[in-house]
């Protein structure tokens, strides 16, 4: 268990889980509906599965590559510890389960979670021919909330559409700066991304538009939707990490890379959805 927990990363589910939450609440908010907690758990069934099947297939995916690379060398693939057929089972797996729980959500969240799945799983595929493969990962990940928001309402509203987009650009933006530590081997490799396409210094002030755009994104829903002071202080929280995690990684020194990856988003991440709540359940 902790080796399929370690090739799915599955500490990173603290980057979308959060706005899946967001985007359940606030259907619930936005219709009057009626907490269900069946339908809580099967949202977070589809998260944890659609994201484990997602993870897996780009281990899969990447193991020739991953084994090449001296920071990816140590993955559960390459290194052994789990056979890649193996991990192909249990994309599979997790797949048809995917799309079972959808089917007991709602007839859109069915009809849909194909369309998800591929665009998930075509992921792991983009940096062999892209160097948008950032926002594709955006994209993925960006489906959180607006699945979440169906998994209640089932119907699209323009809320849950404004906290995907901020999904979308927060993730391309982090995304970005992780791709800078393998530039140089991206290149070695002709694989596709925005370092190796346009350089450190130029991938850092494109991810510095691409995170103000996700700022902007998280702040239009408090002039849609009414919010307490709670939201706006989330907002800052979200912002104020931004922020921090362009100020620890520089183009010559790439030493906290991880520190504002993993540590500083998730802070994001987990604190808006925590300031988010406070608003729903106390005011």
């Amino acid at each position: 268990m902790k080796n399929y927990l370690s090739l799915i990363k599955f500490s990173h589910t603290i980057f979308a889980l959060p706005f899946a939450i967001i985007g359940f609440f606030l259907a619930i908010r936005n219709t009057n509906a009626q907490f269900d907690l069946t339908l809580f758990l099967l949202m977070l069934l589809c998260m944890v599965t659609a994201r484990s099947a997602a993870m897996a297939f780009n281990r899969y995916i990447d193991r020739d590559i991953d084994i090449q690379n001296p920071r990816t060398k140590n993955r559960e693939i390459p290194a052994g510890i789990i056979k890649a057929d193996t991990a192909l089972w249990y994309v599979i797996l997790n797949s048809l389960l995917f799309i079972l729980f959808t089917f007991f959500i709602n007839t859109i969240c069915f009809y849909l979670s194909p369309i998800a799945l591929l665009i998930i799983l075509a992921y792991s595929y983009t940096k062999r021919f892209t160097a948008l493969c950032h926002f594709v990962l955006g994209l993925g990940l960006s489906l959180a909330p607006i699945g979440a928001y169906l998994v209640i309402t089932g119907e699209f509203a323009l809320s849950p559409v404004l906290f995907s987009l901020a999904v979308l650009t927060w993730v391309s933006g982090f995304d970005i700066i992780y791709s800078l530590q393998d530039e140089e081997f991206d290149k070695s490799q002709a694989l596709h991304s925005i370092p190796s396409a346009i350089g450190k210094v130029n991938a850092l002030k494109l991810s510095t538009y691409i995170h103000i755009l996700s700022a902007v994104f998280v702040i239009l829903p408090g002039f849609i939707d009414s919010y307490s002071w709670f939201y706006w202080l989330g907002v800052l929280v979200f912002c104020s990490m931004l922020v921090y995690q362009h100020l620890l990684v520089k183009p010559n020194d790439l030493s906290k890379v991880n520190l504002a990856f993993m540590t500083t988003n998730g802070i994001a991440s987990i604190f808006f959805a925590a300031f988010f709540l406070l608003d729903y359940f106390l005011l």
